[in-house]
């Protein structure tokens, strides 16, 4: 017997489109930082690209180990015609915005349809989310006290 409504199997495989899409914007804003020699930038959200490869997973995993189904979206193509740096930072903020909303749904089907089982991990998430919106703004906070965009990229740095 599963441990997980169809509605919210299809839910979470919609978060795992949600999560797949995010790594792929991310990686268009590193290539592009990249094809501008701003390395430090490119890396930066190359490690975010990947980090969002991982949570798809934690959302892959729940869902196999509660006995749901997996069915992957269709993905949209990502922006890719970036003008700046702030243009990028100022979506990168937008769309961590967005991935909170998106966790916030699926918290509150949960409760709707009181399925309790997803809450330990939508917990891990709400918390992420508070560290992803977190990174993103100290990223436009840096990048305000900079007049140059070398000079910032030369001083942002992100373990892996």
């Amino acid at each position: 017997m599963a441990l997980i409504s169809e509605k919210m199997n299809e839910a979470l495989n919609e978060q795992i489109k949600e999560e797949l899409e995010s790594g792929y914007l991310y990686l268009s804003m590193s290539f592009w930082l990249q094809e501008k020699a701003f390395g430090n930038l490119a890396h930066w959200y190359y490690v975010q690209a990947q980090e969002e490869y991982s949570h798809a997973k934690k959302f892959i995993d729940y869902i196999i180990d509660a006995g749901g189904t997996i069915e992957l979206k269709e993905l949209k193509k990502p922006k890719s015609d970036w003008k700046t740096i702030k243009e990028i930072i100022d979506a990168g903020l937008a769309h961590e915005k967005h991935i909170t909303g998106k966790i916030e749904e699926l918290w509150n089907l949960m409760e709707k349809l009181g399925e309790l089982q997803p809450r330990s991990m939508l917990t891990w998430f709400i918390d992420e989310q508070i560290e992803e919106e977190a990174n993103a703004q100290e990223l436009i906070d840096k990048y305000t006290g900079f007049k140059n965009d070398q000079l910032f990229d030369h001083h942002t740095h992100r373990q892996e």
